[in-house]
């Protein structure tokens, strides 16, 4: 028997950042996002021999310990480490043997939420094999837990929340790791249109988003006034995302994108580069009125809404750049687990 899972990547429409303690802590945060056709997969095959065997295929990394109640956290794949050891303290409270292999469709710090989706697919994972008793909210918040807490990694909270529910969502951010998950009806020819409009380009180059939160935490820590106001910004372009989107005005999404990102370069040093604003004009010349990087920045997908025929002239001006773009499908359900012979 092996048993299987997988979460959905998002891209970050609107509000990115203001999930982040201790913004969201003080203010309260605010975020549009959708979850895309790339995932995160999981599979456990359960082992009789006590032996935990691990294999993250896409890093080509794989590792074979004893098992145990802890396993160290030691820099090799920590995320499933960190999994495992909570899933053992908080459900089975004793060492389990299996082979975890995992795979995830985009490279890390490429800004679709890759670290945190992984997360909650090994979630889904196990709880598919130990038939935990978790809905979308305690998923979502334990594999927030595990990240944040437990492996003390930087970060917001909306990945977790968009790959355990999935679709487009307008997310709520409150103190004390409150979340309130919003999932958008939206009709089916604005979603088409959506979709054919915008475009999803890999830059080729990854980056630590670690380094930017870190940065943009300790600027509303110093209470620096560029970065509230421009986090302020960013949390009314959540909104005005939503209520164009819900409304069918899609002509406004570039204008809001290209909005929000001017106000998301004020937040922290490092989202943008040269190459990164070379690009960016250059997809705006070709036909473009909006876009942005995805994640924290500093690298990794950007996209663009492209309205009318534009699309295919933004696509022949960023070729020459050297990245890559991605097809893509926005999804409409979060983690799935199944098992198979």
């Amino acid at each position: 028997m092996i048993i299987r899972s997988r979460a959905p990547l998002r891209i970050g429409l609107a509000g990115g950042g203001t999930d982040v303690s201790p913004y969201s802590d003080q203010f309260g945060g605010a975020i549009l996002n959708a979850t895309i056709s790339l995932f995160a997969y999981a599979t456990i095959e359960p082992l009789h021999n006590g032996k935990i065997i691990i294999h993250a295929i896409d890093k080509n990394e794989k590792i074979e310990l004893d098992a145990d109640e802890e396993l160290p956290i030691d820099g090799e794949l920590v995320l499933a480490k960190g999994t495992y050891n909570r899933i053992v303290k908080d459900f089975s409270h004793k060492p389990l043997s299996f082979r975890l292999s995992t795979y995830v469709d985009a490279p890390a710090g490429s800004g679709l939420g890759t670290s945190s989706t992984l997360v909650v697919a090994i979630i889904g994972a196990f709880a598919e094999w130990l038939k935990l008793p978790l809905g979308e909210y305690d998923m979502a918040r334990l594999a927030f837990d595990i990240e944040r807490k437990d492996l003390a990694m930087a970060g917001g909270k909306q990945d977790q929340y968009a790959a355990t529910f999935g679709g487009f969502n307008f997310m709520e951010f409150y103190k004390d790791d409150k979340v309130i998950v919003n999932p958008l009806r939206i009709k089916e020819n604005y979603l088409n249109e959506m979709q054919l409009n915008m475009l999803l380009y890999y830059t080729g180059t990854s980056r630590l988003s670690s380094k930017i939160i870190e940065m943009q935490s300790g600027n509303i820590t110093a209470k620096k006034p560029k970065s509230i106001e421009a986090m302020h910004k960013l949390k009314e372009q959540a909104v005005q995302m939503k209520e164009a989107i819900l409304q069918g005005n899609l002509s406004e999404i570039g204008e809001i994108l290209n909005f929000g990102w001017q106000f998301k370069k004020q937040t922290a040093e490092g989202i943008s580069s040269a190459m990164i604003d070379e690009i960016y004009e250059a997809a705006l010349d070709a036909g473009a009125n909006g876009g942005k990087i995805s994640g924290a920045g500093g690298g990794g997908f950007m996209f663009f809404y492209c309205p009318r025929h534009t699309r295919y002239s933004v696509l022949e001006r960023l070729h020459k750049f050297g990245g890559e773009f991605r097809r893509f499908q926005f999804t409409d359900t979060g983690v799935t687990t199944w098992r198979a012979k």
